[in-house]
């Protein structure tokens, strides 16, 4: 009886299972699909910027050098040894202050000499006068020669003349002797010392003493092509801005141009400029590398996108714009005008308003679809 039932058991699952196949075969049952679908790809995460309308200024670059505005090798006017230093290396004098002083003995000794032969010549032309007075009484009376009156005349003049020149000998003692004492002839900051104390220094050397350079204001000279000079004269009636960066592109200074050379160096084709600054805060120093821009004009109302935007392909300038709706990236032929300080005009191809990618252009092409994580306003920010 068990066996029976079994037997039974097991063909009724064989024709169950056989219609359950020909119902699926036949459509009556859903079947289990054969495939998933694939997912669709993330958004590709990109910083963006709006295209924007500005004044754009238009700038002539070059590279510079800082010049002092003046610059003096302090040198001794007079031969003899020093015996006093009065400033510090590198520190900040005014004009007129003692910078050393100079043994001033024999100078000393010199005027004392001058001033000695003319009180000698002066006792001398004292009496001489007498002379010519008693010789002009006599000669008036009758009494006396003419050849004495014109003598003592003569002396007279000539002891006059003797003691004018002891009078500029005295001057020219006290003069060398006031040249012991060195002063500096402008404010501005020393410099290393050329000589130490008790060194002889004389009005020949070649060396100096030390220099002395004025840092308040400031002169930066740079050169630029020789056919910047009608649009530097084009402006030349307004003051035309200049600032100066350093090799970073940090922000130094901002000042105005203050001489247009003379001529343009034949062998360089370039004309050499000179641009003056405050330097209140002696950002720029003698010597120094700077990079130049002078603005020439301002381009009013024009479209503007980021530099880091434009791309460059075989067909010429592009960029990535994204979508607004879809976030869809589409691929834009640029006509880039002037670009500087990180800007670029662009005369066609994006309108204002529209995002443009500036960071992340390697990782997406036309048609992608991305996310912006970020503006380049909120990241300066």
């Amino acid at each position: 009886m068990g066996l029976r039932r079994r037997t039974v058991l097991m063909g009724l699952l064989v024709i169950g299972g056989a219609v359950i196949y020909l119902a699926i075969q036949g459509g009556l049952l859903p079947s289990q699909p054969q495939t998933r679908g694939r997912d669709a790809p993330p958004p590709i995460p990109v910083t963006a910027s709006t295209v924007k309308r500005m004044d754009f200024p238009v700038f002539l670059e070059g590279i510079g050098s800082v010049q002092a505005f003046n610059s003096v090798l302090v040198k001794s006017r007079v031969d003899g040894q020093i015996v006093k230093i009065n400033f510090s290396e590198g520190t900040e004098v005014k004009a007129g202050d003692v910078l050393l002083q100079i043994d001033s003995a024999p100078l000393e000794a010199a005027l004392a000499q001058a001033r000695a032969n003319k009180l000698k010549d002066e006792a001398q032309l004292n009496n001489a006068r007498l002379d010519f007075g008693r010789a002009s009484q006599l000669a008036a009376s009758g009494s006396g020669s003419r050849q004495n009156f014109d003598t003592t005349r003569a002396l007279v003049a000539q002891l006059e003349a003797a003691v004018q020149a002891d009078q500029a000998m005295i001057d020219m003692a006290q003069t060398q002797l006031n040249y012991t004492q060195i002063r500096s002839p402008i404010d501005g900051r020393t410099g290393t010392r050329l000589v130490d104390l008790g060194n002889m220094v004389r009005a020949t050397d070649s060396g100096g003493i030390v220099i002395v350079n004025q840092l308040r204001p400031i002169f930066v000279t740079f050169a630029l092509p020789g056919d910047s000079l009608p649009q530097i004269r084009a402006k030349q009636d307004g003051k035309i801005k200049v600032s100066v960066q350093d090799a970073s592109g940090k922000d130094l200074a901002e000042g105005t141009l203050a001489v247009i050379d003379n001529q343009i160096n034949q062998a360089t084709g370039t004309i050499n400029y000179k641009a003056m600054f405050d330097n209140a805060d002696e950002a720029l120093w003698p010597g120094q590398f700077v990079n130049v821009r002078a603005e020439v004009d301002v381009r009013r109302n024009v479209v503007a996108i980021p530099a880091s935007a434009v791309q460059q392909g075989p067909d010429g300038s592009y960029c990535f714009v994204v979508g607004q709706n879809d976030r869809k990236i589409q691929k834009r032929a640029l006509k880039v005008g002037i670009a500087g300080k990180g800007m670029a005009v662009i005369d066609a191809g994006v309108e204002p308003g529209e995002l443009v990618v500036t960071d992340g252009q390697y990782r997406i092409q036309a048609g992608s679809t991305v996310e912006v994580r970020a503006t380049a306003v909120e990241l300066s920010q």
